[in-house]
């Protein structure tokens, strides 16, 4: 049903922080939050989704 290849896994390889500024590691935890807040989101919509469908049809798991 879900393809893996569609999933972005994480770096393997942590990036050196020590490497980047100030500015550029806010940058980059603005990015993360809002991934974060992306996946929360998609999280949220798929568990209402499913518990629609479980109201209407059921609960047939396990």
């Amino acid at each position: 049903m879900f393809n893996e290849e569609f999933i972005q896994k994480p770096n393997t390889k942590p990036i050196d922080l020590e490497l980047l500024s100030v500015s550029e590691l806010e940058e980059r935890i603005i990015a993360l939050r809002e991934e974060i807040l992306r996946c929360e989101s998609a999280i949220s919509k798929k568990k209402s989704t499913l518990n629609a469908a479980q109201a209407l049809f059921g609960n047939h798991s396990g």
